[in-house]
């Protein structure tokens, strides 16, 4: 497996997920915002589709890191990624 990176750049974020065909979603939580996804292929029922500037919005309300690995062991684009809590 190779290694996972971690950002908060906006731009790096949004490259990797259009790379990978994904969209911004979010699962709608009570009040505000929401828990953010990145929704792959088909539109999941659970997921709510949200524009980049409500994305990065809530991404920056949380204080969100994007953890995400670039390539699987054997050289494909991988889609592993997960939203963490910013080291501060």
């Amino acid at each position: 497996m190779s290694e996972a990176k971690t950002t908060t750049n906006h731009d790096e974020i949004r490259k990797w997920i259009e790379e990978r065909g994904g969209r911004p979603a979010a699962v709608r939580t009570q009040g505000e915002g929401g828990i953010l996804r990145v929704d792959f292929g088909e539109p999941e029922e659970s997921l709510e589709s949200i524009g980049w500037d409500e994305f990065f919005r809530i991404f920056e309300e949380n204080d969100l890191a994007f953890l995400h690995q670039d390539e699987v062991e054997s050289g494909g684009k991988s889609r592993f990624n997960k939203f963490i809590e910013r080291t501060k």
